[in-house]
């Protein structure tokens, strides 16, 4: 089987994707991948150098949702239909909902990782104020929901938020997010932290709660979501938000490996966010058995179950109280790291998300044949 797969180069959408490629590499697929955004470094596209069944096209095309992104989308589009006409696909796994009307023949699917118009429903609980460029990008975006075979998302509510904002007309199906357990250390001695990762200014993430209380145990906030290569001269880009009892650390980008450490070493890790629409960063955090202290809403609900504490919905007063409760319960907030890694080993492994794609290729593309 022949896949093209789209990614971009900012967000977990490059992780998500390199779970996906390596996977559907093991399994005998020849893969062509295709990214937007900015032109990967070297040390993110590392990994890529023991994939014998993948063939690595980068672009600069801007994306939808950036500024003057319209103005690259046609000329994106009309590249991408060219790689097709070239590499001949069986199937298109588009990560970007806008790709998704391609005027090309091929069956495709289009993953939902987040887009303008969910997010300001979830986080303002209105749409944005119109503007000529919102009805097109809504236009794009429901052009690209309707073409496509089905759409996939890594959640119901997720699922449900689309249908909110572009309507009903397309068929979608649940994939839950995977990351391969390899990358994490859960054997690590743990110390008595908080971990968040988010900017302090996005009210999506909103990990800024965490600095509204004064905390009984040290918390680590690393603001930015991707990892960065090692530099070459060691540097300290460490801020201190003083909370009164204990400083809370705020962290610039960190590499792989630090935030792999960081994970590791920490016994909680706080999912603050109000808008979830992939989860991957309390799944890492799963892997590395941190016990999740979760905001209260619908997506972690359904991710996590009763295999996560929860605290009262964007409630800073709520959350502080919760991790008191672990940071006086050592017992507690061990059990709950090992459910949070045995939730993950079940249900969030790239193996298992790689299998329940080659499925829906399979089935997709079955369809697709009949109905010719």
């Amino acid at each position: 089987m022949r896949v093209l797969v789209t990614t971009d180069t900012f967000s977990g959408v490059w992780t998500y994707s390199r779970e996906l490629v390596s996977g559907l590499v093991t399994h005998g697929a020849q893969v062509t991948l295709v990214s937007f955004g900015e032109i990967p470094l070297p040390h993110q596209t590392a990994w890529m150098d023991s994939l014998h069944g993948l063939e690595y096209i980068p672009t600069a095309f801007r994306l939808d949702w950036m500024q003057e992104g319209v103005q690259d989308f046609h000329a994106a589009q009309d590249y991408l239909c060219a790689i097709i006409r070239d590499t001949r696909p069986d199937f298109l796994h588009l990560n970007q909902l806008s790709f998704g009307a391609l005027p090309v023949a091929t069956p495709r699917l289009v993953v939902a990782h987040g887009d303008v118009i969910t997010w300001w429903l979830s986080i303002h609980g209105h749409e944005p104020a119109a503007s000529a460029w919102l009805n097109w990008y809504r236009d794009t975006i429901i052009a690209g929901l309707k073409r496509a075979e089905t759409v996939v998302t890594t959640s119901r509510w997720m699922d449900e938020m689309l249908r909110i904002a572009y309507g009903d007309a397309f068929e979608g199906h649940v994939i839950p997010p995977g990351r391969n357990p390899i990358y994490f250390n859960p054997f690590v001695t743990k110390e008595e932290s908080v971990l968040a990762i988010g900017r302090l200014w996005d009210t999506g993430k909103q990990v800024a709660l965490l600095t509204q209380h004064t905390h009984r145990l040290p918390v680590c906030i690393v603001g930015a979501d991707n990892p960065i290569p090692a530099p070459a001269v060691p540097i300290r880009a460490d801020i201190r938000v003083s909370t009164g009892e204990h400083d809370i650390s705020v962290k610039g980008a960190q590499t792989e490996s630090q935030l792999r450490s960081l994970y590791s070493k920490s016994t909680i890790f706080a999912a603050t966010s109000q808008y979830e629409p992939t989860g991957l960063a309390s799944v890492e955090a799963a892997f590395s058995r941190c016990a999740l202290v979760a905001n209260d809403t619908e997506v972690y609900r359904e991710l996590w179950g009763d295999a996560a504490l929860y605290f009262e919905r964007n409630n800073a007063e709520s959350l502080n109280e919760v991790l008191s409760q672990l940071n006086g319960d050592s017992e507690l907030a061990r059990l709950y790291g090992t459910r949070a890694y045995n939730r993950a080993r079940e249900r969030f492994t790239a193996r298992r998300m790689v299998d329940d794609y080659m499925r829906l290729y399979r089935r997709l593309r079955s369809s697709k044949v009949t109905a010719a």
